[in-house]
């Protein structure tokens, strides 16, 4: 069986208590066998972060991550035009801050 198939035939639960968090600030470290995001929203003209989830995932994972994030980002790019990010001369955005560490 494909890795496609099985993804296809996979149940998902969320637990009813799980509450969604937004983050604007996302630290990525790593380790010779794990990938950790840690997902922070920081607070508006302030140089407070609060912490809002921590992930760790295997490199082969991050990979996949960064494959479909890529995949997705095309297709949203086509469907609404191209995201401008300040670092590229875009708008300045508080909430596209992204530290990798």
């Amino acid at each position: 069986m494909t890795d496609k198939k099985r993804i296809e035939q996979l149940g998902v639960r969320i637990p009813e208590r799980l509450e969604p968090v937004y983050a604007n600030l996302i630290k990525i470290s790593h380790a010779d066998d794990e990938v950790t995001l840690t997902f922070l929203h920081k607070i508006p003209e302030t140089n407070l972060a609060q912490g809002r989830a921590i992930v760790t995932i295997t490199p082969q994972h991050a990979k996949r991550l960064l494959r479909a994030l890529s995949a997705n980002l095309k297709r949203y790019e086509a469907t609404y035009g191209e995201i401008k990010l300040p670092e590229d001369g875009g708008a300045r955005e508080e909430s596209s801050n992204v530290e990798v560490a």
